[in-house]
């Protein structure tokens, strides 16, 4: 049973992201607050839900929410100041999208570094284990996904419609025939170095 509040006296904020180990794409953070004492039956980590429940229990978060924002840091972002720290550009980017003001952060992860001053706990696995973050977790993944959807209809390639910017193979065999797009991240690794034994 998730929790929806880590101290029920402030007005708590989920923070999550989604895409940090994509090749392609941006990395996408959501901040929630949620009502005190707020219940769902299906609400979880975005990772638990199949596609449906994603997309009906997203409709549920924005319905009622107090609050709620997403923020983006774009591929370029990432290859300047590595993807670690463009993940909390965008969790940043996400809390200052909130209509209302939270007075607690709760992140998901073991570490956060931010450029504001509200007071917050890193809750490793927190996505598992709080309401605010699982819904973090749904509004981030749902807004990636369909942005990279969307990239798919013009670079049709890499199979970014089902694996939105993962290194399958589908996307990595893409990258080999047609190479890379302005929306891959050139500071990773995008196809495995491999010494060649028996070249032709």
């Amino acid at each position: 049973m998730l929790k929806s509040h880590f101290q029920k006296d402030k007005i708590e904020a989920g923070c999550d992201e989604a895409g940090r180990g994509c090749l392609a794409g941006p990395v996408v953070a959501a901040a929630v607050i949620l009502p005190k004492k707020y219940k769902h039956k299906v609400l979880n980590d975005s990772k638990q839900l199949t596609e449906k429940q994603r997309l009906e229990v997203k409709s549920d978060i924005i319905k009622d929410a107090i609050a709620w924002g997403i923020g983006v840091a774009s591929p370029g972002e990432i290859d300047d100041i590595n993807i670690l720290n463009a993940s909390y550009l965008a969790m940043d980017r996400a809390v200052d999208k909130l209509k209302v003001s939270p007075e607690l952060l709760l992140i998901d992860g073991n570490r956060f570094i931010s450029k504001n001053e509200i007071p917050f706990e890193c809750i490793i696995k927190g996505d598992g284990k709080f309401l605010s973050i699982a819904a973090a977790s749904i509004l981030a993944k749902t807004y990636r996904d369909d942005l990279m959807r969307e990239l798919a209809v013009k670079f049709p390639a890499y199979g970014w419609e089902t694996n939105v910017g993962y290194p399958t193979r589908a996307h990595r065999d893409g990258l080999k025939e047609m190479g890379s797009t302005p929306h891959h991240r050139m500071s990773f690794q995008l196809l495995p170095s491999q010494l060649e034994l028996f070249p032709d």
